[in-house]
């Protein structure tokens, strides 16, 4: 599949002429045409490589979504008996992997056959691995052959996803057959308990463009910097005195960003690794537990995560270089999940009635 064609870069006085007048496309699960006022409780956002896709993630199912086709019957539902806490794409558009309270890993292989939306199998993962304990989050390695996972006592694996029946999972077609199921291993590669008896409490984990690094915001308000895949500890990121949530390295490669529970951003200069701002709004009152760039790095979204249901309606479009609020998407409530498509100016974000809402789905820009 060729790479898909990329929206032109557009300062902030262009930005906010074109995105103002866009208004959001909801995605319900609902059938009724009738708007539902309940707000569904979705755990991660999560666009394909190609932006052709778009997954949700709740404690009950995750749903892959066309975002040309906003009717819950053009949806594609994944389901098994537990609890899922995290699902995200990894480089091939086609990969999705998962992670829940059952403590596994599984990956998905999302198509979109004939035009509509389907997966192979049926919905039968085509890969699984135990991890131990509950799984809750995890990170794709640039690679897209490796999957980080965090289990809920701190303890870190590393899924290989490369083997399949002795050839290349991307191979998998041609190797296996559709339907195969991959042969995935599991290795533990970090706890967050040193040898000494200190804690370390991950809040998620994050690459970097090369995949040489791992950051990791923990509990104690810093980023640890860590090599990848030996794990040896490289720097410590110390700008915030509450727990750092969320951590992501600029598409532009110029700033890493940390979000914290003291309701800021602070951008760090990957040049000199000095803090060079912090990104902050007066609407922005709950702790900053998930945030995405703009597939160029000028802008940046927030959300709250668990917490929205305390913060205040609207979601902040940060202009990177300036640091100031380029605009602000009005929303009933404080959003939750954002996630900017990976070549357009398109912002998918949770926390709304009636489901995932995507401002700027079929614009041009």
């Amino acid at each position: 599949m060729p790479a898909p064609v990329r929206s032109r870069h557009l300062k902030k006085s262009d930005f906010q002429q074109l995105f103002k007048p866009l208004k959001p496309t909801l995605f319900s699960e609902s059938p009724s045409p009738r708007p539902s006022t309940l707000i569904q409780k979705i755990t991660s956002v999560s666009w394909s490589a190609t932006g052709a896709l778009l997954a949700t993630c709740t404690t009950a199912n995750i749903r892959i979504w066309s975002p040309d086709r906003a009717h819950v019957k053009s949806s594609t539902e994944l389901r098994n008996a537990h609890p899922k806490h995290g699902a995200a794409y990894g480089t091939p558009g086609h990969v999705l992997a998962s992670t829940g309270a059952d403590g596994m890993v599984r990956l998905w292989d999302v198509r979109l056959p004939g035009g509509a939306t389907g997966v192979a199998g049926r919905g039968t993962p085509v890969g699984d691995v135990r991890i131990g304990d509950s799984g809750i989050f995890l990170a794709w390695h640039p690679g897209g052959d490796q999957v980080l996972a965090s289990r809920k006592d701190d303890v870190i694996h590393c899924v290989d996803v490369r083997q399949v029946a002795g050839g290349h999972m991307y191979a998998r077609d041609e190797v296996a057959g559709v339907g195969a199921k991959l042969d995935l291993t599991s290795t533990e590669c970090l706890k967050g308990r040193d040898d000494k008896g200190n804690k370390d409490i991950f809040y998620q984990l994050s690459f970097s463009n090369s995949g040489r690094e791992v950051l990791a915001p923990t509990a104690d308000g810093v980023v640890k910097v860590f090599d990848y895949p030996t794990f040896t500890h490289l720097h410590t990121l110390s700008g915030h005195t509450a727990t750092a949530y969320c951590v992501q390295h600029s598409p532009a490669g110029s700033h890493v960003a940390v979000g914290s529970a003291d309701s800021t951003i602070s951008l760090w200069d990957t040049t000199t690794w000095f803090c060079s701002g912090t990104l902050n709004a007066p609407s922005q009152l709950t702790s900053v537990k998930d945030m995405s760039f703009s597939f160029d790095g000028q802008y940046l979204v927030a959300g709250s995560g668990s917490e929205a249901r305390d913060g205040l309606p609207g979601l902040n479009v940060y202009h990177v270089d300036s640091g100031e609020v380029a605009l602000t998407v009005e929303t009933a409530n404080c959003p939750s999940f954002v996630a900017w498509h990976p070549s357009r100016y398109w912002v998918a974000y949770a926390g709304d009635p009636g489901g995932l809402k995507v401002v700027g789905a079929g614009s041009g820009i």
